[in-house]
């Protein structure tokens, strides 16, 4: 695997045709994480000829550094939380308790912009599910998704991922039935390095990819 990539949808291509390799149950779904992985899930989708959806969550930075997380939240309750990392930095509840109520109100207001109308996610019982994001740094963020969707009774919730850190895929196997990633390079600081262009993905691509017909 040739590193960087270019951008999200040819990363996104790539693992779709990864997975392509694959026969998946024809109920399978693909939810992807907003914003950055749905422009890599929708690629997936269009790959394996299956539905796509989102699935809303949160990273909780660190204070002083947002963009170091320190956990996650999802839909349902769903918080995962990093305790070592608090402990080191020595993170007040009460800070974690503001950051996660500011998160959890984002959280709403993307899942009503996101959705416009659509249902919630509910039917994934049986199915099997394909979490798609951009990339794994810490692994926070997907593991919230990975046990709110698991609330849902799927027959089986597969990761799958264009780059990832080693440790973050570590962490994703002892609770997803499987982690797929192209690349895991020995030295990661950021998701963003493993891309030519990482800009940021707006609410309106994300509300016009789930628009168009995936499969």
């Amino acid at each position: 695997m040739q590193l960087p990539f270019h951008n999200r949808t040819e990363a996104g291509r790539l693992l779709g045709a990864t997975l392509a390799r694959r026969d998946w149950p024809k109920d399978s779904i693909v939810l992807a994480l907003p914003r950055g992985g749905v422009p890599v899930a929708f690629e997936v989708a269009r790959a394996l000829g299956l539905p796509l959806d989102v699935i809303v969550v949160r990273k909780l930075g660190v204070p002083w550094q947002p963009e170091l997380a320190m956990g996650a939240i999802a839909s349902g309750g769903v918080r995962v939380l990093d305790q070592q990392l608090i402990r080191m930095e020595g993170i007040s509840q009460e800070d974690i308790e503001a950051i996660a109520t500011r998160e959890e109100q984002e959280a709403e207001r993307r899942e009503q912009l996101y959705r416009a109308g659509r249902p919630s996610l509910l039917e994934l019982l049986n199915r099997t599910v394909i979490l798609v994001d951009d990339g794994l740094a810490t692994g926070s963020t997907m593991l919230a998704a990975v046990k709110c969707v698991k609330t849902l009774q799927p027959s089986a919730v597969i990761v799958a991922v264009p780059v990832a850190s080693r440790q973050a895929c570590a962490h994703i196997r002892e609770e997803a039935d499987e982690c797929m990633c192209l690349a895991a390079p020995k030295l990661f600081r950021a998701v963003g390095e493993w891309y030519q262009d990482f800009r940021q993905t707006s609410d309106a691509e994300v509300r016009d990819l789930l628009r168009q017909p995936a499969c």
